[in-house]
């Protein structure tokens, strides 16, 4: 059995993370639904309960990226994309630029780390 690259290893941690800030996000975006005009709040509540769902999806293939799994990679790649545009709809209805901006840099990061070598080739020889 061979040993995961350290880059796979550090992508795990970094999804963890990821997963746990964005539940976090989107419990704060929800809440932020009583700071918000009468006609906001549907979207608001829509967009911070999307953005818990996906931020627990990706906390529940952390541990089996960390085994090589191709349908973990293929389901993380696809759960990041959903939240990048999450992000993105985010920034542009409420005011939680800073957080949002900073998790979709992360976010980006673990892409290229997914599909990058050596990180890929972890993912090829399974």
């Amino acid at each position: 059995m061979r040993r995961r690259p350290v880059v796979v290893t550090v992508v795990v941690i970094l999804v963890v993370l990821s997963g746990l800030s964005n539940t976090l996000l989107g419990i704060a975006v929800l809440l932020s639904r009583y700071q918000v005009p009468d006609a906001d709040v549907l979207p608001v509540s829509l967009i911070g309960a999307a953005v818990i769902l996906f931020g627990l999806l990706t906390l529940a293939v952390a541990a089996a990226v960390g085994r090589g799994s191709r349908l973990a990679r293929l389901l993380l790649t696809i759960y990041l994309a959903v939240q990048l545009v999450l992000h993105a709809v985010t920034a542009a209805t409420t005011d939680w630029d800073w957080a949002v901006f900073a998790q979709a840099a992360v976010e980006v990061l673990l892409l290229v780390a997914l599909w990058a070598p050596p990180g890929s080739r972890h993912f090829a020889d399974r």
